[in-house]
């Protein structure tokens, strides 16, 4: 007779589902554990992606990385016969007082471009001058703080002897100095290089820190014009009644005209190759109109900065902080758009003059817009 154990099937099978749904359930967890990882593998690859992008944003990565550049490049970038940059001229990595990182790339090549016109052979004529006393005459000296300054006149020249004389302690602040002292040099307490031995110039040139302002050649010389002969602010006679009669007695073509000097007169003055006889005749005046070469030399003189006017907002900080003066002395407020090249002002003044008179002028300076990397001005050549 057959038994059977109804109690025990139903146990059996009740196991059964149990084994049953905990390999299901055990499953389950399996694929929600992948399922996790494969999420969590998805949102790093998101994050990483995220970080790369904000890596290269151009306001922080180039920026980063421009500056490790720049500080590598006085061994990797130079010349193969050059020296390496001497300590006054190597980039610092300063911060402005804005917060914005210096770009000493932009000085670096500046002076570079010099060194290479000065090289070349073509240009000796434009570029290379005596270290001559009337050189030594523009350089004006703070011993207390090491520095040379080279003038170069209608360049807001004014402004950077009002931070000097501040320096060298004739006056405690630029407000409190008075405007007829700032160029008369007998009270102002800026002393010319020349006035110091050969010996202790030579100490100064090779030591000190060294910097001038230039600003495109031909606007700078409609700036001289307007102010000796036009308006002559600081009631200068001898430019309208010496000077002006002298040009236009030489070049003014139309002899029967009776008008001041125009700025045509001026621009064949300046053009003409035997233009050294008049200015002998006119001594020192000439400073206002003579060539950056002729009046700084920089191919004989190594500068640690040179500023360019069109953007002195940013230069002239940078100058005070390499110098060392900038928790001294500030650069007096740059008036808006002041210091923004004018085309329109360059062409109309240069209106009605011959392309020859120009293209002599242009010779004449050609030295300065290669020297300072000004473009060549095709829109008044051609």
């Amino acid at each position: 007779m057959k038994n059977t154990h109804p109690q025990g099937s139903a146990q059996a099978l009740a196991g059964k589902k149990i084994v049953e749904w905990l390999t299901f359930d055990n499953m389950h967890h399996q694929w929600l554990l992948l399922a996790a990882c494969f999420w969590v593998i998805f949102m790093f690859m998101v994050a990483s992606k995220f970080i790369t992008l904000t890596f290269k944003d151009p306001d922080v990565y180039s920026a980063k990385q421009e500056f490790l550049f720049l500080t590598a490049m006085p061994e990797v970038g130079k010349l193969a016969e050059e020296k390496p940059f001497p300590e006054e001229l190597k980039p610092t990595g300063k911060v402005l007082p804005d917060s914005r990182l210096v770009q000493p790339l932009v000085y670096m090549e500046r002076l570079e471009l010099i060194r290479n016109v000065c090289r070349n052979e073509a240009l000796k004529n434009l570029s290379h001058t005596a270290v001559s006393k009337f050189v030594l005459d523009r350089i004006f000296v703070c011993d207390k703080h090491k520095i040379l300054f080279c003038q170069t006149p209608k360049v807001g020249n004014t402004q950077w002897k009002k931070v000097l004389i501040v320096l060298n302690g004739a006056f405690p602040s630029i407000e409190e100095i008075p405007e007829n002292v700032v160029h008369d040099h007998e009270k102002n307490g800026l002393p010319r290089l020349s006035s110091f031995s050969n010996a202790e110039i030579q100490k100064r040139l090779k030591t000190y820190f060294k910097f001038f302002i230039v600003r495109d050649p031909f606007e700078r010389l409609i700036s001289a014009f307007k102010d000796k002969f036009v308006h002559n602010p600081r009631f200068e006679p001898w430019y309208r009644h010496e000077i002006a009669p002298g040009i236009i007695r030489k070049y003014r073509r139309n002899r029967t005209e009776t008008r001041g000097i125009q700025f045509e007169d001026f621009v064949r003055y300046l053009g003409d190759p035997n233009h050294r006889w008049l200015d002998l005749q006119f001594g020192d005046h000439i400073i206002h109109w003579v060539t950056y070469v002729e009046l700084c030399a920089p191919c004989e003189i190594k500068y640690s900065v040179i500023g360019h006017h069109e953007t002195l907002e940013d230069d002239a900080p940078y100058i005070l902080k390499e110098a060392g003066i900038d928790h001294l002395v500030s650069y007096p407020t740059i008036p808006p758009g002041i210091t923004v090249y004018n085309r329109t002002k360059v062409e109309h003044y240069f209106l009605g003059i011959s392309k020859r008179d120009i293209r002599r002028l242009y010779a004449r300076f050609e030295g300065d817009f290669k020297l300072f990397g000004y473009q060549k001005p095709d829109f008044l050549l051609n």
